[in-house]
């Protein structure tokens, strides 16, 4: 039986990998491909005509940051940012575990 499901497959089926190649299954497209095809290209007709048709016009795009006073705040958020190093750290207390042998006179 399963000598025959072997040979029998032959016929029906391409050789080799059977989505690439040469002699490849090519899946015939159905009504819900057509309509997400179409779908998506409509969202995508949609996002141009937003992006060519802008809400503001350059010269109201100008100040729009000026006016939410985006860099003052920016710069608040810099300085009280948490440093990634230290602020009082010297080349003495660096190698302060150096002088360990050092005698006192």
């Amino acid at each position: 039986m399963r000598l025959f499901h072997a040979l029998f497959r032959r016929k029906h089926m391409p050789n080799g990998h059977i989505y690439r190649g040469k002699n490849r299954i090519v899946k015939e497209p159905k009504f819900e491909d057509l309509q997400k095809l179409r779908d998506q290209l409509e969202t995508e007709e949609q996002n141009m005509f937003y992006l060519r048709h802008c809400y503001l016009t350059p010269e109201q795009s100008q100040g729009h940051a000026k006016a939410l006073g985006k860099r003052e705040e920016n710069f608040i958020k810099l300085i009280t940012k948490p440093k990634p190093f230290y602020d009082n750290v010297t080349i003495e207390s660096r190698l302060a575990h150096l002088r360990v042998k050092e005698a006192w006179d």
